[in-house]
């Protein structure tokens, strides 16, 4: 019996050990595939670019004034989300934090996804945990279905776009290659019929094998997104939430529009009859780069900065004038994003002291 035990063990160590090299590899494809796509993309960009040039245009012509106003935007809009996350938190039962704690938590994610795309979230929530000492699966399900209304968002500005702007997209596939490749394969009727089948399978499969790890921790993912998601229509103050979805994204949307000002290429868009004082392309613009970050990559470069070239090329600018654009836009957003880090790690460091203080005076006070 003791000889049987010690195969069943035997036989087990393998797998546990496997299991361990699998998460290694994980996480280690998900900090190099990162850093990778945005290494090629960068590749690919110095191979089309005059970077002298570039390094001219936002050395003479740029108005960094107006970059002031973004750092500030990028700044309110980090704020604004972390306030929006409050309420969510405090409709699942978790105990009200300040204003600051609230947008320090989001000031730290996006300085954490500049490393490690999507760690951040992971952070963030983790950080609420610690704080309030909170339920993870309550506090994760509320993350998941703050990034469920941000989808939703976009898809909304998508349809926007789309109505508004209809000209300079149908431009981009006509115009590029790429445009005209995705149209193709978007027309394809062995596309969309190949998608149902998938959705169809995976389906039949989850209602099959419902009980393996794998559809429950879909299923649970996909509970928890939903009992998220589902409180934001019944919780108290959910007209404020809506109101401050609304203000981040209005945020997001000026704070590449205001970069317009900073050039004299972009200046003249918004002179331009049709244009909607620049309004129309700074739309495409934003839409382009939102949709860019679905691609995992360190603060959206190469893939962001590329997206909204294109979108601007589709008005007339330039290819090196679009890059120049799109490069300071990210660095001045991603300049911000590290100093907001720096003083989350300051405001962390002396909240967490001031924390434990609090926690042992009780016990001073009974001695």
């Amino acid at each position: 019996m003791n000889q049987d035990s010690n195969i069943d063990t035997a036989r087990q160590k393998p797998s546990s050990s496997d299991g361990k090299r699998k998460d290694l590899i994980e996480k280690i494809l998900k900090i190099i595939m990162p850093i990778g796509i945005s290494a090629a993309m960068i590749i690919w960009m110095s191979h089309k670019l005059n970077f002298h040039k570039i390094w001219e245009i936002t050395s003479h012509d740029c108005n960094y004034w107006w970059l002031l106003l973004v750092m500030i935007l990028t700044m309110l809009s980090y704020s604004i989300r972390g306030i929006r996350w409050g309420y969510q938190l405090r409709a699942a039962g978790i105990p009200r934090m300040s204003a600051a704690s609230e947008s320090v938590s989001i000031y730290s994610a996006y300085a954490i996804n500049l490393l490690v795309p999507y760690l951040g979230e992971a952070w963030r929530c983790i950080y609420v945990v610690r704080r309030e000492n909170a339920k993870l699966s309550t506090v994760v399900g509320t993350d998941l279905a703050d990034r469920s209304s941000d989808f939703v968002m976009i898809v909304l500005l998508l349809g926007l776009a789309l109505v508004v702007a209809n000209p300079a997209l149908t431009q981009f596939f006509d115009k590029y290659q790429f445009g005209r490749d995705l149209e193709d394969v978007l027309s394809k009727w062995e596309l969309w019929t190949g998608l149902a089948a998938a959705v169809a399978i995976f389906i039949l499969c989850d209602i099959r094998y419902k009980d393996s790890k794998f559809f429950k921790g879909i299923n649970l993912s996909v509970s928890r997104m939903w009992q998220g998601f589902k409180v934001i229509f019944t919780m108290k103050g959910r007209w404020m939430y809506l109101f401050l979805t609304i203000a981040i994204w209005v945020c997001y949307f000026l704070k590449i529009y205001l970069v317009f000002f900073s050039f004299p290429f972009t200046r003249e868009l918004m002179t331009h009859p049709g244009y909607a004082y620049g309004l129309l392309p700074g739309l495409v613009a934003f839409v382009f780069g939102s949709f860019s970050m679905a691609i995992p990559s360190n603060g959206g470069l190469g893939p962001w900065n590329i997206a909204v070239m294109y979108a601007l090329m589709l008005y007339g600018i330039g290819h090196t004038d679009a890059a120049a654009f799109s490069i300071v836009a990210w660095s001045t957003q991603t300049f911000m994003t590290i100093i907001l880090g720096i003083y989350s790690m300051i405001y962390i460091a002396v909240t967490k002291k001031k924390v434990n203080k609090a926690a042992d005076m009780p016990n001073n006070i009974s001695k």
